[in-house]
């Protein structure tokens, strides 16, 4: 067990609520792991009360911090700068504090996509032109914008809600000299043909919501299929692509990769993530003591 002095290194995340956040877990199995003397903590921030806190952070001596829902938009006007994938995201998850107390916000969640698909398939950039994305939230945007900075020479969105894949295509622009697309949810089955990569963001597949309904019949065999829901892990999209041989992609890395920039500067080691750390995060939680 680590000690924590008075001079330990502190972290945390942002949100409200932020008692479901399994960042803590994450962030303090690492510092156990490197024998560090630091914490990461839950901060339950009210909007109302995000500017201040923000302002507060450094002069705490925090050294960054995680954002979640609802904060991650309003961040990019509370720090003093922003990474330009994270203003083209338009959201911020993790914020760096500099040496003079300045807050720098980045984005890292298509990032750690990036880094957990990069091990779980190193050829696919090289075998990758078109990519297939199933939603228009803001894991599609994180996801949009990062694969485009990586490369990716034709991007399909499909959204149930045709609106919001047309007005994530306008946002996107002209990046890269990609042809990007949006796709009525109707034809989310013949968009398949051609597909290098498909990547479910939708919560469609996750306990509790209905089941993704979407025919592989028409994805090249030598397609790549991923879906950012871990809970399941193996969800029925990603079981339906193993039994068709399709090289699949879960969710849960991307949890993990994400973490990893913010967890390098405040712990001052780059962590690596290894089985042991999947193991963690799968294991269900321990029950409270009840009282009396």
């Amino acid at each position: 067990m680590v000690t924590i002095s008075g001079k330990a290194r502190l972290a945390g995340v942002l949100g409200w609520p932020v008692g479901h956040s399994k960042s803590p877990l994450l962030h303090n199995f690492w510092f156990e792991r490197h024998g560090l003397d630091g914490v990461y903590v839950p901060l339950p921030v009210a909007p109302e009360d995000l500017a201040p806190v923000m302002r507060a952070l450094p002069r705490m001596g925090f050294l960054g911090c995680n954002v979640t829902l609802p904060h991650k938009a309003a961040m990019l006007d509370l720090v003093d700068a922003v990474d330009p994938l994270a203003a083209a995201i338009g959201a911020v998850n993790t914020v760096l504090v500099g040496d003079a107390g300045s807050l720098t916000g980045y984005n890292t969640d298509g990032l750690g996509f990036l880094a957990h698909l990069d091990g779980c398939a190193p050829d696919w950039r090289a075998a990758t032109r078109r990519v297939v994305l199933l939603g228009a939230g803001g894991a599609a945007r994180a996801l949009a914008f990062t694969f485009l900075a990586a490369g990716i020479h034709e991007l399909a969105l499909v959204n149930r809600t045709p609106e919001r894949a047309a007005a994530l295509v306008a946002r996107l622009g002209d990046q890269n000299d990609a042809a990007v697309l949006a796709l009525p949810w109707a034809e989310r089955h013949r968009a398949l043909e051609g597909a290098d990569l498909l990547v479910n963001t939708t919560s469609l597949g996750m306990v509790g919501q209905p089941a993704l309904d979407l025919d592989l019949a028409a994805l090249p065999a030598t397609a790549i299929v991923a879906d950012i829901v871990y809970t399941p892990l193996s969800t029925p999209l990603l079981s339906e692509a193993r039994r068709r041989g399709h090289r699949t992609v879960d969710g849960l890395g991307m949890l993990l990769h994400q973490a990893v920039p913010g967890f390098t500067h405040w712990g001052g080691t780059r962590p690596v993530v290894d089985e042991a750390t999947r193991r963690l995060m799968l294991a269900p939680p321990v029950a409270e003591p009840k009282a009396g």
